[in-house]
């Protein structure tokens, strides 16, 4: 089998994507980083350079940077010709890249089909002609339907319900295309992620969302800084043990590390498309991520009710056993840890990057 050594990373320098490329670097890969930074920061980067240095002791770390949009083809071809002619091959892509809000998608849907899909279809097409065919997709739990399921599995019912989870599923559906298209060829590994939060311990990086926070986490972490008033929840009536929904919260390094383990499975598996969860596994109800984040941050956080939003369902909770099976990966943080963090990269980064 071929060996990983060169992974390119799609929106290397974004919240999911930084951590990730730490985390591959630690690991002793060349990254290669293409970013647009609409909806990043540089000083991502500069931070990922100061962990290695400070408290990974590493200096000779492989990274390089191209700054571009995949929606333009000729430059993800510069990109790889450029790799190519100086470094070698690249051996695998892990695709971050794309826009990811779910309000933002309902009122731009040809700007999310453009960025998202259009793109993915553009990185896909130069790998190919780059004989690089292993894929690590930033996919999502929006793509299933939704339900009031007591967990989630791989094969549950799918049906996205905004233009976002139609990008996420359409991309999949694509991938599997090609794959079917040269079944002696191609692996990819979709990773659907529940609900990413955190940041990393340093408080160097983490989420810094550009424009109004969507997220639930951003939003509760502006309310216990004092920048909003109160955090709105949404429906105080479901059929949960304190009247709020209940989502799967999993810390961003956990998820990072699941990217690692989809690299070292594809490094040796058959070619494949495999649909993988990354979910804690454990359901935590709005109030239940408010308790603990004050509990364990001395903070207060004030919240209000208000009416259900329309497309929410009660609880939405992965089952991760074919992720724990298949990848040998467990997320090993607790809620608390992902509060800790959180605030942490609040109080170092007040105003983000």
């Amino acid at each position: 089998m071929k060996k990983i050594n060169t992974v390119l990373v799609t929106g290397g320098a974004g919240f999911i994507g930084s951590h990730t490329c730490l985390s591959l670097l630690e690991k002793g890969y060349k990254v290669i980083i293409l970013d647009s930074f609409v909806n990043s920061s540089r000083k991502s980067i500069i931070r990922l350079k100061e962990i290695l240095r400070k408290f990974k002791s590493l200096e000779n770390y492989d990274l390089s940077i191209y700054e571009g949009s995949l929606v333009e083809k000729n430059f993800i071809e510069k990109v790889f010709s450029d790799v190519h002619s100086n470094y070698g091959n690249i051996d695998a892509v892990i695709h971050f890249a794309g826009l990811k809000s779910v309000k933002e998608s309902v009122n731009f849907p040809h700007l999310y089909w453009q960025e998202n899909v259009f793109s993915t279809i553009n990185l896909v097409g130069v790998m190919d002609r780059f004989n690089c065919n292993t894929l690590v997709f930033s996919s999502s739990a929006t793509i299933y339907k939704s339900q009031d399921a007591e967990l989630i599995y791989e094969d549950s019912e799918i049906e996205a319900i905004n233009p976002y989870g139609n990008t996420k599923l359409v991309n999949e559906k694509f991938l599997f295309d090609i794959f079917k298209s040269s079944t002696d060829k191609w692996k990819i590994m979709n990773l659907r992620y529940f609900n990413p939060i955190g940041a990393h311990p340093s408080g160097l990086i983490g989420e810094a969302p550009k424009g109004e926070p969507n997220n639930i986490f951003p939003i509760l972490i502006n309310t216990a800084a004092k920048e909003k008033k109160f955090i709105e929840i949404f429906g105080k009536d479901w059929p949960t043990k304190d009247g709020t929904c209940i989502r799967d919260y999993i810390h961003v390094m956990d998820v990072a590390e699941g990217h690692i383990k989809a690299l070292n499975y594809l490094e040796n598996a058959n070619p494949n498309v495999y649909n993988v969860n990354l979910g804690t596994g454990k359901g935590a109800s709005v109030l239940d991520l408010i308790s603990v984040f004050e509990k364990t941050n001395g903070v207060e956080v004030n919240y209000v009710f208000s009416g259900r939003r329309k497309g929410d369902v009660s609880k939405v909770v992965a089952n991760n056993l074919y992720a724990k099976k298949l990848l040998n990966w467990v997320p090993s943080r607790t809620l608390e840890q992902m509060c800790k963090d959180g605030w942490n990269w609040k109080l170092k980064n007040p105003s983000g990057y």
